[in-house]
Parts: C-alpha cells; sequence; structure tokens
C-alpha cells in the first residue's frame, strides 16, 4: 500500500460528551480513541497520515508529537466532514496520483484488516470512491446508502435529511472511504451547504463523482463494529465494554484463565502466558509482558512493566519494574518505577519498593519501605525497616549486599552500606557502613524510672 496516505478527522468537540478536552482524546482501555484509529492505519501499512484538529488543536497535536510524525491541518469552523476535507487540500495536492483513506478519529474499533479488504476491493473495481458500508437492523442516525435498481450506489443521505422511505434503509455509511486523491481535489471544489444543517457533506462527493461517469462502489464490512464511535459518555462506556470482552477473549483463546471478569480491564497490547490465573478486579496497562502460569490478583494494577514465570501478585501496584520468575508478592505492595525484584524473592504486606535492584531469595515481609537501594541476594529484612533515602535536596543510594540481615524497625540513613552477611540491631539508626559479618547497632541505652507512672498519674480520675 505504497500508493496510499490518510486522513484522519479530529476536529470535533464531542458536546454531548460533556468534556473539557476534545472527544478523540477520551479514552478505550487507556488510550484515546484517536490512537486504536491511527494504530489500524499503520497495521495496514498507511503511514502517510494527516490530521485535521479542531477543537482544543493543542490538546490533539500535544498527543499526536507523542506518538508519531504527522501532518496536521486545523478546521477552526466545524462546517461539516468535506469542510474538514478542505482544511488538509495542501497535504492532498502534495499527494496527487494516490488513494487517500479518509476515516473519523472517533471510531476506535476500525480495524487493519478493514482497511486493506476495502483497499483491495477499491484497486480491484478501478474505483474514483470506495465507500465502506455496515448493515444494521437498526440503522439509527447513521447516513442511509441509497442503491440503483441494478445496486449501484445512487447516493449517501444524512439520516436528518432522508425521506420516509430512505431512513428504513439498513445499509449505512461507516465514514470510511478511499478516494483517489486527484477525484477528490476536483470533488471538493464543487461541494455546497444546500442541505438542513447548512454545512458541506463529504458525502456529496459520491453524487458529483457518478454524474462525472465516474465509478464508485462500496465495500460491505462484515464487522459492524468498525462502525461504532462515542458521542457521550455512555457510548464511551460502552466501547470500552465492547473492546474490553473482545480483548478477553483473544486471552480465552490463548489459554489465560480467568476466575471471574468483574473489573478485569485489560491494555490491548498486553500479552499474557498461557495457564496464567486472573483473579477479579485486576487491571493490565499499556507495555505490560506477562509469563505462564502466573497468579495476577486480585486487585492489582499493573503498567509497562514485565513479569516472569510462575509469578504471584496479590493486591499490588507495580509501575515501569521487572520481576523475575518464581517471586510472590503481596498483598498491600507498591512496586514504583525502576525497580527490579530478582527471582524467588518474597514481598509481604505493606511493602513499598521505589527505584531499587532486590536480589534472589531475598524476603522483605512486611511494612518496609526499600527506595534508592541495591540489595544483594537472600538478604532478610525484619519488620518495620526503612531506607531513608532524601536529605531533603538530594536522593542517596544503600547498598545491603548478599546475606545481610536488617533487624526490625532499622533505619538506614542513605548513604549507607550494610556488607556481606552483616546485621544491623533490632531498632537501630544506622548512620556508618556496616562490615561484613558484622553487627551494627546504634540505639540509646535503656532507662527504667521506678515509680514514673505513680506520680505521673497522681490525680487522674478513674472513669470506671
Amino acid at each position: 500500500m505504497n500508493n496510499t496516505c490518510a486522513i484522519i478527522l479530529a476536529g470535533g468537540k464531542g458536546t454531548r460528551m460533556k468534556s473539557k478536552k476534545p472527544k478523540v482524546l477520551s479514552e478505550i482501555l487507556f488510550k484515546p480513541m484517536l490512537g486504536y484509529v491511527i494504530e489500524a492505519c499503520n497495521k495496514a501499512n498507511v503511514n502517510d497520515i494527516c490530521v485535521v484538529t479542531g477543537f482544543k488543536y493543542e490538546l490533539v497535536e500535544e498527543y499526536l508529537s507523542s506518538v508519531g510524525d504527522f501532518s496536521i491541518a486545523r478546521q477552526l469552523e466545524q462546517k461539516g466532514t468535506g469542510h474538514a476535507v478542505m482544511m488538509a487540500k495542501d497535504f492532498l495536492l502534495k499527494n496527487k496520483g494516490k488513494d487517500v483513506l479518509v476515516l473519523c478519529g472517533d471510531a476506535p474499533l476500525i480495524t487493519h484488516e478493514c482497511i486493506e479488504n476495502s483497499y483491495k476491493s477499491h484497486i480491484e473495481n478501478k474505483n474514483a470512491i470506495t465507500v465502506v458500508t455496515a448493515c444494521l437492523e437498526d440503522a439509527g442516525n447513521y447516513g442511509r446508502i441509497c442503491r440503483n435498481d441494478d445496486d449501484t450506489i445512487k447516493k449517501i443521505v444524512e439520516r436528518k435529511d432522508c425521506t420516509e422511505e430512505e431512513v428504513l434503509i439498513k445499509e449505512i455509511n461507516s465514514g470510511v472511504y478511499w478516494f483517489n486523491v486527484d477525484n477528490l481535489l476536483d470533488c471538493l471544489d464543487k461541494l455546497t451547504t444546500n442541505n438542513s444543517q447548512g454545512e458541506y457533506y463529504l458525502t456529496d462527493t459520491l453524487e458529483i463523482t457518478i454524474n462525472s461517469n465516474k465509478k464508485v462502489s462500496a465495500f460491505v464490512c462484515e464487522d459492524t463494529d468498525i462502525i461504532l464511535g462515542a458521542n457521550s459518555r455512555k457510548d464511551l462506556f460502552e466501547l470500552n465494554e465492547k473492546m474490553r470482552l473482545k480483548v478477553i477473549d483473544k486471552h480465552f483463546e490463548n489459554g489465560v484463565e480467568f476466575i471471574s471478569l468483574d473489573g478485569v480491564y485489560i491494555s490491548p497490547d498486553a500479552k499474557i502466558g498461557c495457564d496464567t490465573v486472573i483473579y477479579p478486579n485486576t487491571i493490565i496497562k499499556e507495555n505490560v509482558v506477562i509469563g505462564e502460569d502466573c497468579k495476577i490478583g486480585p486487585s492489582t494494577l499493573i503498567q509497562d512493566s514485565v513479569i516472569d514465570d510462575r509469578v504471584s501478585l496479590n493486591q499490588v501496584q507495580c509501575y515501569k519494574s521487572k520481576v523475575h520468575h518464581d517471586t510472590d508478592i503481596g498483598p498491600f505492595v507498591h512496586i514504583r518505577p525502576n525497580s527490579e525484584i530478582d527471582h524467588h524473592v518474597h514481598i509481604g504486606d505493606f511493602v513499598e519498593v521505589k527505584n531499587s535492584f532486590v536480589g534472589a531469595g531475598t524476603g522483605i515481609s512486611h511494612l518496609t519501605y526499600v527506595g534508592d537501594s541495591d540489595v544483594g541476594k537472600n538478604v532478610n529484612f525484619g519488620c518495620g525497616v526503612v531506607t531513608v533515602n532524601y536529605d531533603g535536596v538530594n536522593k542517596h543510594r544503600c547498598t545491603i549486599k548478599d546475606g545481610a540481615f536488617i533487624g526490625c524497625n532499622t533505619n538506614l540513613i542513605a548513604p549507607v552500606t550494610i556488607g556481606e552477611n552483616g546485621y544491623t540491631g533490632a531498632g537501630s539508626t544506622i548512620t556508618d557502613d556496616v562490615p561484613d559479618e558484622a553487627l551494627g547497632i546504634a540505639r540509646a541505652k535503656q532507662q527504667i524510672k521506678k515509680d514514673f507512672s505513680t506520680k505521673k498519674l497522681a490525680g487522674r480520675r478513674k472513669k470506671v
């Protein structure tokens, strides 16, 4: 598809969405709807893309700059779909002699298969325009495909302009088209606002093309979901639910087990190995790879992370990190960015790990903070340990070498090193390095003050 390009219409406000941001930036499974449309184009090898922005264009263009290189055209006044394409005229002039795909940025269920197959039909039939259509029992507010007696396309009629007879038509316009660029440029110069909305309709290009004795055909897509968009929060919810179940179905087919689908949301790009079990209320966001034979959840969130085989994550939040095989973590654990948990590690309840490496076989059982630290193998953390990594201005690192034993309620004041097989006494605040095999104790000598409470509580009234 080297002789192709695309225009994505992304200028709408989406008034019924009642949002401060453009409609195309509303998210389906953690990604803006516009992102799915771009992804479908890229998968179909349609890579030269112009995005027509409009309402709060700066937000859309900021998002676009983060995901790729695009041409931009701005539609600062909303005068219809035809007008939106007119704004991309310079882009079309640069692509004369090619075919251009026009599609909507708020229809995230479009697939690369539909794009590829419709283009194949466009070329084989030598069309000037190919309209992608779908047949629905309830055609709702979609534009109707009007055909001649010989089944050729006559025109597309917008729902608001339909006669009583045309309303009954079940074949509808998906909003996806293939155009010969030169023909489209000619048609855009002939569009008028002679309709009930006083807008430039892109659909009017069909009638103009037919009257010029050029060929217009439809490609009927069997997957009717490709036409679905979101104009309201309810529409957005329904799209989320539809895509959520599609993603889960894919993982069912790949051998993933789900205890329940309640509260389970998985990004379409997530990879999960066979025999892994997903428990309820688990959210797997973008850029996640999970191995085989894992137990994920309940109530777990993972993002931008790699989880190796045979890992258990129970009520864990894990971001931008890696967890190696045969490790169990949770409940109530926070793995913050840039952490790496090596194999056969145990991390128990109410533990936070941040920007740290935790070596193989280490145990961090409960109520501990490990931040900006390099932890060796087979280290044991007692309850209530804190690596004190921030001095109010800068962050500093702790080093805890293989086999160390960190006593309960130890504060390690970074930068500090605990040597191999080194110990710290419970309740210590360690400010100096502890050598290999040594014990570091830093706590005040206990004092006993006799009869303290007798004097302190003298005169207190008894409540019962």
